[in-house]
């Protein structure tokens, strides 16, 4: 019998199983999908020769996340690789915003669109050297972050006190104009801040946007070499060798709650696994609160809240095998591993309009990733392996494209969306469909049936906007891993510091469980018969 059962082997899931171990628990992992990983997984179902990571690509978080370094998973195999440049944002016009991989140039760039606007992003950055490691730290802790926030206040009152919490708190929008001259910095943050789920307008999406630009500057969009399944390979590797057990394609139905103490878990086949010490989950909240766990055992108080629950957008993703380079119009596009498409900060208003209106924007904003430009191993030389994701409605009430998307997403639904996602690209790199030589399309259900934590093609657990985020995710008054059954804890990106892939959701979970106080106490009935065995050596159902 495990001291923990931790449920769901993606990359939360297993920083908490790998943090377990190293104290020395026992840890048993149980993933419902047949291979580990979660949103960290490739494969080559594109076309065999090309690798395409399924589902997230570039790792910013990871390689800033000290939760991640502190498991030093290069030597268990991950290496990281990175394109010329990180970001482009190209225009019709073939004007190019464009995020390098050194401050000065980044700034000569913006200088291009207004001058001045070189020495406002040097200002951003000298901000972010000031501030940037405490505000990781503390972003990456348990809430409230308190040995990491006594560190950053005196930096912050340094860097300027209220007057950095206001710009921090801006929209997107107002933030982009207040400090730069000319579109192209105003792109960065904006286009930045629509990584998650924050529309130009959003209070907040400034900060994100400033976030993700810094992590850009100062580490660059990486990505691991081989594929994204490299990561998660690199943490299983870590996992087994230090004793931990992983069993895929093993469906957990509900937590097994005694006296108000986790104490295993059923899985789907009616087998179970006890715990000695703690559950784990690695589900998003609503799967877990009256789902997992019933809901006679949880506080009326939270099950009226989890109504309320945000998810965020949903996803559509194009991946592409090509058979050349995207044929950019704008030449600082070609160098990039990210791309961003839109025509500008009103272009993205509009769609994030579009979205909150229910309809399916008629000019998709996309992010797009040239991953064989970010690492050569991807496909043959000379060809790129390519994606593009956009964002759609949870809800679908209409299509603005006028194509009747009605939100059902079968195959012509999936088709038609995916043409609609390359005559935006058609616009900026006219010739791109004659390079096809296979797509793949991921649609809001494909997404989820790949992965229950992606409901409704979600990628980020929940929304990153304020009213979910700190003391509010997933639900006010928690912003811990802790909940109100004894010994379970949550260890996903509903958790505080949400989505991304960074591992301080599930090493936040498995800090809590070590903290706890229960050290193994006699084995009851339930437990016992939750590590019984047929013959075979496989579980047996419960009484």
């Amino acid at each position: 019998m495990p001291d923990a059962v931790v449920i769901g082997a993606g990359p939360n899931g297993l920083v908490a199983a790998n943090v377990l171990a190293d104290a020395g628990w026992s840890v048993e992992v149980l993933e419902a999908q047949p291979e580990p990983g979660g949103a960290v997984r490739s494969d080559r179902r594109v076309h065999p020769d090309y690798v395409s990571d399924v589902f997230s690509a570039f790792y910013p978080l990871a390689a800033a996340s000290p939760v991640l370094d502190r498991l030093e998973l290069g030597r268990h195999g991950l290496r990281w690789s990175r394109a010329p440049s990180v970001l482009a944002h190209p225009l019709p016009d073939g004007r190019c915003a464009v995020l390098e991989d050194r401050v000065d140039a980044t700034a000569a760039g913006l200088d291009a669109f207004a001058p001045g606007d070189g020495a406002a992003w040097r200002d951003l950055c000298a901000t972010w050297d000031r501030i940037g490691p405490d505000l990781l730290r503390s972003l990456f802790t348990p809430f409230p972050p308190l040995l990491p926030a006594l560190r950053l206040l005196p930096r912050l009152r340094a860097a300027g006190g209220l007057h950095l919490a206001r710009s921090m708190l801006l929209p997107v929008r107002r933030l982009g104009e207040e400090e730069f001259g000319g579109d192209g910095g105003r792109l960065l943050l904006a286009g930045n801040a629509l990584h998650a789920d924050l529309a130009p307008e959003a209070a907040g999406s400034g900060g994100f946007g400033w976030l993700m630009c810094m992590l850009g500057q100062t580490y660059g969009f990486p990505v691991p070499v081989g594929g994204a399944g490299a990561l998660t390979a690199a943490l299983v590797r870590r996992f087994e060798a230090a004793g931990g057990v992983l069993r895929c394609g093993t469906p957990v139905r509900e937590v097994v709650v005694r006296q108000g103490r986790a104490v295993g878990v059923r899985t789907a086949d009616g087998g179970g696994v006890a715990a000695r010490r703690a559950v784990l989950a690695d589900v998003a909240a609503p799967a877990l609160y009256g789902g997992m766990v019933d809901e006679a055992l949880l506080p009326g108080r939270l099950l009226a809240d989890l109504k309320a629950f945000h998810w965020d957008f949903a996803t559509v993703k194009v991946d592409w095998a090509l058979n050349g380079p995207v044929p950019w119009t704008a030449p600082g596009a070609a160098g990039a591993g990210t791309v961003h498409l839109a025509d500008g900060v009103d272009a993205l208003t509009r769609f994030a309009a579009q979205i909150a209106m229910g309809q399916v924007p008629d000019e998709p904003f996309l992010l797009m990733g040239q991953m064989t430009t970010a690492d050569p191993a991807r496909s043959p030389a000379g060809t790129e392996s390519a994606w593009a994701y956009t964002h759609v409605p949870q809800h679908v009430r209409g299509d603005a494209g006028g194509q009747g998307l009605s939100g059902t997403w079968d195959h012509g639904e999936q088709e038609r969306m995916a043409d609609r996602v390359e005559d935006q690209i058609e616009r900026h790199a006219p010739g791109f469909r004659s390079r096809v030589l296979a797509r793949r399309v991921l649609a809001p259900p494909t997404l989820e049936g790949l992965d229950a934590n992606l409901h409704g093609g979600a990628i980020n657990g929940g929304t990153a906007a304020l009213h979910q985020q700190l003391f509010f995710r997933p639900l006010p008054g928690t912003g811990r891993p802790e909940t109100p059954v004894r010994g379970l804890y949550l260890a996903s990106a509903s958790a505080h510091p949400g989505g991304g892939v960074h591992g301080a959701p599930g090493a936040n979970a498995a800090r809590a469980a070590l903290r706890g106080r229960h050290t193994g106490r006699l084995l009851t009935r339930t437990q016992r018969a939750l590590t019984r065995r047929d013959r075979k050596g496989r579980p047996t159902s419960p009484p």
